[in-house]
């Protein structure tokens, strides 16, 4: 059987946005980022980079659908100290994706499934999910990580 692969799910018309950054306290990140996820950025992550008279600094770099670019412009120049914006044209590949549940000793778990030609490929559990039952249970969170996994894949076997 031969597949094609754009039919998988497809996102085009996609930004990278991108600032430089040399002057703005790091301890702002987690809350610039959190904005950012919650107006609707695909993803956001920092890298450390060498600037200009050798100062340090760090980029920001947004992937977003190009409706979000107002909302997110909005964010970064009130939140950031970036005098400009650098914009990318991309095109995302993704895999096709599911929810499942998956019940463990710690309770009921979501795990994100991701599939390439029709065939599962990747499996993970939701972070905040697992973050709260760690808290709960008092143990360590890879513990949970684990024991979903472990779940997740002992159901899937058994039903293959």
């Amino acid at each position: 059987m031969t597949f094609d692969h754009r039919s998988e799910h497809r996102d085009d018309g996609m930004l990278l946005i991108q600032a430089n950054l040399d002057d703005m306290n790091p301890e702002y990140v987690p809350y610039v980022t959190e904005l950012l996820l919650e107006k609707g950025a695909n993803d956001v992550y920092w890298i450390p980079i060498l600037m200009k008279k050798g100062r340090p600094g760090i980029m920001l770099n947004v992937l977003a659908e190009e409706s979000q670019l107002s909302d997110l412009e909005e964010i970064i120049f009130r939140e950031t100290t970036t005098l400009g914006l650098r914009y990318i044209h991309a095109s995302c590949h993704r895999l096709g994706r599911s929810f499942e549940e998956v019940e463990t000793r710690y309770g009921s778990f979501r795990v994100k499934v991701g599939y390439h030609r029709e065939r599962r490929v990747q499996f993970a559990p939701e972070y905040r999910e697992c973050e709260e039952a760690a808290r709960t249970h008092q143990v360590p969170l890879k513990d949970i990580y684990e024991e979903i996994r472990r779940a997740y894949a002992l159901r899937n076997e058994e039903l293959e």
